[in-house]
């Protein structure tokens, strides 16, 4: 009786063995399938090369530990402003045309962080730390690639100017928030603004620039996003994942409160389509980098805010799947 009751339990355990691993036979196929039909999709061949250089950084990183700050800053003085002078004046810029894509830009980024503020109210979060990394997003490091490689070059112009609205009021409001002085000399003698007054310029007065001159600013406008992605990935060593709670919450809400202004304004405002494409892919962008290094320089509880831009641009890999497999099948 016992040896035939122990016969039965090896039967049933061996039994049990094989619907174990049909299963995971089963679940892995179906990934396999998943990870197949991503790697020929679109939205796939446009997302790997930006991760995989923020990886390619990351790892770099764990390698050899660096200090990034002075390539951070050769990029914020050198190769951003080549880019937005090569960008205005190779591509005939007309500011006029963008007009409603700037002001559109501006309200997304000041009713996001209205939303915040009702969030942080609620959630007894303190606004200076959460708020702005609500309203300013990562249109620079990983909005300005994506921009160019999934739509094309002609897609830069209005991603840039979408990038150059968000990084005005962060250095004003954005810097009033967290405490700090707001200095207009220094915003007007910052490089990249400089850069837009030249481009600006050159492209109003329909002044002919020599090609031995476009040349090299080309080929430092060039180096800029590649290096913002790679820079990015050695940022990402240097935060503390600890307040994970207060970074998924900033997971959630920074798409939520951009999305949502954006669309409203996509129906208001006489965009084309190119420019809602930019409008809707700069709402849902992750918190910007330099949040953190704001608040870092203000004491503003620097921690909680590593953690809103790490797990925020993290989370950002579904996010943006998401919206750019609606844009390429809505067009």
């Amino acid at each position: 009786m016992t040896i035939t009751l122990l016969y039965k339990m090896m039967y049933v355990n061996h039994f049990m063995k094989l619907i174990q691993i049909g299963v995971a036979s089963v679940i892995l196929c179906a990934l396999l399938s998943v990870i197949r039909y991503l790697a020929m999709s679109q939205v796939f061949a446009v997302l790997f090369p930006v991760f995989s250089i923020i990886l390619i950084g990351y790892l770099y990183g764990r390698w050899r530990p660096s200090d990034i700050g002075t390539v951070n800053r050769m990029n914020i003085d050198v190769f951003v402003p080549a880019l937005v002078i090569d960008s205005l004046v190779a591509n005939d810029f007309d500011l006029m045309s963008y007009k409603w894509l700037v002001l559109a830009g501006l309200l997304v980024v000041l009713l996001s962080g209205v939303f915040a503020v009702m969030f942080a109210d609620t959630m007894k979060i303190d606004r200076a730390v959460f708020v702005p990394s609500m309203m300013f997003n990562n249109c620079g490091n990983m909005g300005l690639p994506i921009a160019v490689l999934a739509f094309g070059p002609n897609a830069l112009p209005a991603a840039l100017v979408l990038f150059l609205a968000s990084n005005t009021l962060h250095f004003t409001l954005g810097t009033r928030i967290v405490g700090g002085k707001i200095s207009w000399i220094q915003l007007l003698t910052m490089p990249i603004n400089m850069a837009t007054i030249i481009g600006l310029t050159l492209s109003f007065t329909h002044v002919t620039v020599p090609e031995s001159v476009m040349l090299p600013i080309h080929m430092l406008g060039q180096i800029c996003i590649p290096l913002m992605l790679f820079t990015l990935g050695i940022r990402m060593l240097s935060v503390d994942l600890s307040a994970w709670r207060i970074g998924m919450y900033a997971a959630i809400v920074r798409p939520l409160a951009g999305l949502i202004p954006a669309i409203a304004l996509i129906w208001v405002l006489p965009l084309d389509l190119v420019q809602q494409q930019q409008l809707l892919l700069f709402s849902i962008l992750p918190p910007a980098v330099l949040n953190y290094m704001i608040a870092e320089r203000y004491n503003k509880e620097p921690v909680n805010v590593a953690s809103m831009v790490v797990v925020g641009n993290a989370s950002s890999i579904i996010t943006l799947f998401a919206m750019l497999y609606y844009l390429n099948n809505a067009a």
